[in-house]
């Protein structure tokens, strides 16, 4: 496991998505675009190109979509010392009716690759009535799958990486950790220099705005899940003056530190372990027994014990420890759809096979049959890093912060805890800082909760919600990840409402 600000996005599971948001935001200026919405200022003269450049677009190879390359400064401090090349995609608005403009949409991540959230989810899943009157557009990251990806370990390196003991149990262990860390942060600083310090939030939300500028739109109009809420939040917290209809579900606060992020995170998991653990006790085959949910927290516990002192056969070289094992189990509580597959895989685990729970967590890591990764993880670790100060200074602050964490999730807390030591090796100092976010003058705000969301949990929704001077809350009273899409027709009307019309729904708003 990297730092455990990693979620997926919705039932789609089609991308990664993380979470952790970014503090300083220079000043707007520096991203400013070719229209001046409620006085917002014209770009300075050495953005003007890119503002004022033209997209050529072409056809993806997948049908209905075009692509495109959009040019924007590597540094916005120094726009003419260099630009980075930024991958982006559309499908038309299908009509009828009068389209509206663009929708951005971002899965989350960090990490998460928006182009292929588009052409593989939102641009052919989305209500037909918001596909009828938006283009649907992505921008995959700076730094992210088609934008000049950070890359950190080859293939067989980071098989080694996803399965070093993260609950370490003597000074030995520890080191061994920390080393690790350690060596993923030097191959990203050798393989990914350039790139490395500018891949914050900030940067990718001034990215955006180049972007809208690009597409003729004088506002943004945008979805954005997971960690996307914090960059459609640092959006409007730049450019108030030129949001559009903002859609922000599973959302992050930005005013947290990066340990109570993940601390906050690790109770996340732990109520989506006890939804899950309630509905398998139910079951007469529920590997974890028919007793409690406390005595299936047990089970499972001692479950990770025993595979890391004897890791599993999985029918391939790499075995199942108990880094892999608890990534498993927790790739699957996403989504409640997952639940079956997670019991199926726990079931071959108690006899003696790992192969169902190592499916689970390489689809979480994005790693392909060939051993080779997408760059979820690099990625992930990159924007993080740049976006919070680091939770520990080194190992001891992470024993340190051992019980707080066991006491937000007895069954993943160890491992979480000392999963945010990532940070503490990095070699770009971080540029953010925890801070609230208004974004004073915006136009209404669609702050979307979800009550059980393992990975953002509801009361960051509140928060985000209370913190944006226009922020609407809308909350789901369920499991899963994010609620767009997930199954209620009271929040997709609500949300389609809001994007079709411009009206949010009444503050508080609850659906099930």
């Amino acid at each position: 496991m990297d730092s455990r600000r990693l979620l997926r996005t919705s039932a789609t599971a089609l991308a990664a998505a993380g979470l952790i948001l970014s503090g300083c935001s220079g000043g707007s200026d520096a991203a400013a675009p070719r229209t001046t919405a409620q006085g917002q200022p014209a770009p300075s003269a050495a953005l003007k190109k890119f503002y004022a450049q033209k997209l050529k677009w072409r056809d993806c190879g997948v049908e209905g979509f075009q692509c495109a390359t959009l040019k924007a400064p590597l540094d916005y401090a120094k726009p003419e010392a260099g630009e980075i090349e930024l991958a982006v995609s559309r499908v038309r608005a299908t009509g009828p009716g009068k389209r509206i403009g663009s929708l951005l949409v971002n899965p989350g991540g960090p990490g998460g690759s928006a182009v292929g959230y588009l052409q593989g989810y939102a641009g052919i899943g989305y209500p037909a009535p918001v596909r009828a009157r938006y283009d649907m557009v992505a921008v995959d990251p700076r730094g992210v799958a088609r934008s000049e990806p950070v890359e950190c370990l080859t293939g067989p390196g980071m098989d080694a990486y996803t399965q070093i003991d993260q609950t370490p149990d003597d000074a030995a262990e520890t080191e061994a950790l920390g080393a690790a860390f350690k060596e993923f942060a030097d191959g990203c600083a050798k393989r990914s220099g350039k790139v490395l310090p500018h891949v914050s939030t900030v940067e990718t939300a001034r990215d955006m705005d180049v972007l809208r500028a690009v597409l003729g739109d004088e506002r943004l109009n945008y979805v954005g899940a997971s960690y996307g809420t914090f960059l459609g939040a640092t959006y409007a917290e730049l450019f108030p003056g030129r949001v559009g209809r903002l859609v922000l579900d599973g959302a992050m606060d930005p005013s947290l530190s990066a340990i109570d992020l993940n601390r906050d995170q690790t109770a996340g998991f732990e109520t989506a372990f006890r939804a899950f653990a309630a509905d398998c006790v139910a079951q007469a085959d529920c590997p974890l027994g028919t007793g409690s949910v406390p005595a299936a927290g047990e089970a499972l516990k001692t479950f990770f014990r025993a595979v890391d002192a004897e890791p599993l056969p999985t029918g391939e070289r790499r075995k199942l420890g108990e880094s892999l094992a608890t990534t498993g189990v927790i790739a699957a509580m996403y989504d409640e759809g997952a639940w079956p597959q997670l019991r199926e895989a726990l079931t071959q685990a108690k006899g003696g096979r790992g192969a169902g729970l190592l499916a689970l967590a390489d689809s979480y890591y994005e790693r392909e049959p060939d051993g080779e990764y997408a760059n979820l993880m690099a990625a992930n670790a990159a924007v993080n890093c740049l976006d919070l100060p680091a939770a520990y200074r080194g190992p001891a602050d992470a024993a340190k912060a051992v019980p707080s964490f066991e006491k937000a999730s007895p069954v993943f807390g160890t491992g979480l805890a000392w999963a945010a030591l990532n940070c503490t090796y990095w070699p770009s100092p971080a540029t953010g800082r925890p801070h609230r976010i208004t974004a004073e003058g915006a136009a209404p705000i669609l702050v979307v909760g979800t009550t059980r969301d393992p990975a953002t949990p509801y009361k960051w929704a509140e928060s985000l919600a209370g913190q944006l001077s226009s922020g609407t809350l809308l909350t789901y009273e369920g499991d899963g990840h994010t609620a767009y899409g997930r199954g209620s027709d009271c929040v997709d009307t609500a949300i389609n409402t809001y994007l079709l019309e411009g009206t949010p729904p009444t503050d508080g708003k609850r659906c099930s």
